[in-house]
């Protein structure tokens, strides 16, 4: 058995921001609304013309040279989005063609602001049982694209970005790397947050309903709240750590108030969580990769520092890992 540790991290927002400011004006809302409730400002958005292909070539070649690694040395990509543009090819397939890569497999999962910890527990067990020695795990999404313009329950929140890790191998004795990572679900909560697919035919019935995402914003808090900290407590209690030797914890970017309850409840000091959601807003899938980029580039990770992982998403999906930088 071996032990997956990330390598190299990457990440990219559109160049457009969007501040609270312009979305106050148009949801009717007085200035500071937006803050008060979610503790975003701005927020990073993809206009019609661009790409989020383009955002996940970025981010994955910038965790690839961290990585000190060339895009053919991978094994597998896997891409956690919701915001494709295509049903198929994926975007792990269209990103697997810019990096011109050769037979190894690559395919999207949907677990939606959950996504990336999805993808990385799966990246994490097939270097676990040694079917792969490289793993790129990519998170991205678009989904300001996917909000009512006059939905102040999700336009307020979403933005636009990419973000990946390399995951490589690491001896089973080795200290560091991801020590537990543990995914849940629970599908009968699904019309909690909502997301049309898109209708292919103006005869399908879909094609005269609502075309929206759609969130109930109270069950999404108490569920969120409830998952990322019991999620948290049991990989860390499988892992043998207590929650005061948690270094740092890295979790979804979904709203501040979610996360300062949790680390409440957690009993963790808030100052030890990475937050970047004030600049980024809710970026969903790259959430995570893309705060983990910023605790890099701040020099809040050092070696041998425990760091958590966590993200509640639509499905509804959570998932939690622990690991030794």
């Amino acid at each position: 058995m071996q032990r997956a540790r990330i390598v190299g991290v990457g990440g990219a927002l559109p160049p457009t921001v969007l501040p609270n400011a312009s979305l106050e004006a148009e949801l009717g809302v007085e200035p500071g609304w937006i803050e008060a409730r979610t503790g975003i400002r701005s927020r990073r958005v993809l206009l019609p013309h661009e790409s989020i292909v383009d955002l996940v070539e970025v981010a994955a070649r910038q965790a690839i040279e961290e990585a000190g690694l060339e895009p053919a040395a991978l094994d597998a990509v896997i891409c956690a989005t919701t915001s494709a543009p295509w049903a198929f090819p994926s975007l792990a397939c269209l990103l697997h063609g810019r990096l011109l890569l050769g037979n190894q497999p690559a395919f999207d999962l949907a677990a939606a602001c959950a996504g990336f910890s999805y993808a990385l527990s799966i990246g994490e067990q097939s270097i676990r049982v040694g079917q792969h020695q490289r793993v790129l795990v990519v998170g991205a999404d678009a989904l300001s694209r996917a909000c009512d313009p006059k939905d102040r329950n999700t336009r307020a929140l979403f933005g636009d970005g990419a973000g990946a890790a390399v995951l490589a191998a690491e001896p089973a004795s080795s200290s560091r790397g991801i020590l537990v990572a543990r995914l849940r679900a629970q599908g009968a909560n699904w019309p909690m947050l909502t997301l049309p697919a898109r209708s292919r035919a103006s005869a399908d019935a879909a094609a005269a309903g609502d075309p929206w995402m759609r969130m109930n914003g109270q069950e999404v808090f108490r569920f969120a709240v409830e998952n990322l900290v019991s999620l948290t407590r049991e990989v860390l209690a499988e892992a043998g750590i207590e929650n005061d030797a948690v270094d740092l914890v890295v979790p979804h970017q979904a709203n501040l108030r979610i996360i300062r309850m949790a680390a409440l409840q957690l009993g963790i000091d808030e100052a030890r969580f990475v937050l970047n959601l004030e600049s980024c807003g809710n970026t969903s899938a790259a959430s995570i990769p893309l705060a983990l980029g910023d605790a890099l580039a701040a020099g809040r990770l050092k070696p041998g520092q425990i760091v958590v992982l966590n993200a509640v998403g639509g499905g509804m999906t959570a998932g939690a890992a622990v690991l030794r930088w």
